[in-house]
């Protein structure tokens, strides 16, 4: 049984991997269709934001039935409790990644990108990338070394996204009032999915070292041990 039990555990963990590869991809061609104004590749996007959704509605119900048959405690327990709120932001994630492909349907075959925020947008896009694609060998590894490269994408990003609010509320500002919106919205969208990943990292990291925030101290030692 034990045998059993431990196996499940595993497959919750590349039940989570796997879902994040599928947020990576969403993000990449969001982002790019986003820049483009390749109203095809959103429509990708949108599409396959339904598997992510699948597989995160599957794999909570596996934690659900390793709760209720196996009786989890301890560490075992939190890591299937950490299980279920890893799923819901990874879920989210790959809603914003959709949410991003809806603005480049919407304003099809116009450029959603408002004029001036063009190479702003594109490192968001590549940032949050990034940091999708550092949180899959997050959960793949669990080597804590990533969650401060995660963590510093993020300040990034949150730099990037103030900068937006304080273009578009300059005096200098000229767009539409369509265009306002586009850029708060998309720079919103950036911004939490980036907040969604650096969530999953701080789960990630509690699990290793017990500890909500772990110091720079804690994790070098604990990615020290062989």
């Amino acid at each position: 049984m034990r045998e059993v039990f431990h196996q499940s555990l595993e497959d919750v963990q590349s039940r989570l991997v796997e879902i994040a590869e599928l947020v990576t991809v969403a993000m990449d061609k969001a982002t790019r269709a986003f820049s483009t104004s390749d109203v095809a590749l959103a429509e990708e996007v949108i599409e396959a934001d339904a598997v992510i959704d699948e597989k995160a509605v599957a794999l909570d119900e596996l934690a659900i039935e390793i709760l209720a048959r196996q009786q989890p405690v301890a560490r075992d327990l939190r890591i299937v409790v950490s299980a279920l709120r890893m799923s819901a932001s990874l879920e989210r994630m790959g809603d914003i990644a959709e949410h991003i492909a809806q603005l480049t349907r919407m304003r099809f075959p116009e450029r959603a990108i408002p004029r001036g925020l063009k190479s702003t947008f594109t490192k968001m896009g590549q940032l949050d990338v990034e940091v999708a694609r550092q949180l899959t060998e997050l959960l793949r590894t669990q080597d804590l070394a990533v969650t401060e490269s995660i963590r510093n994408a993020d300040d990034e990003i949150d730099d990037l996204h103030v900068s937006v609010f304080e273009k578009v509320l300059s005096d200098s500002w000229q767009g539409e009032a369509s265009a306002t919106v586009d850029a708060t919205l998309a720079s919103r969208y950036h911004e939490r999915f980036a907040d969604h990943a650096v969530s999953v990292a701080k789960k990630v990291a509690y699990l290793s070292t017990g500890d909500w925030t772990p110091s720079t101290e804690t994790l070098d030692v604990i990615t020290a041990q062989p």
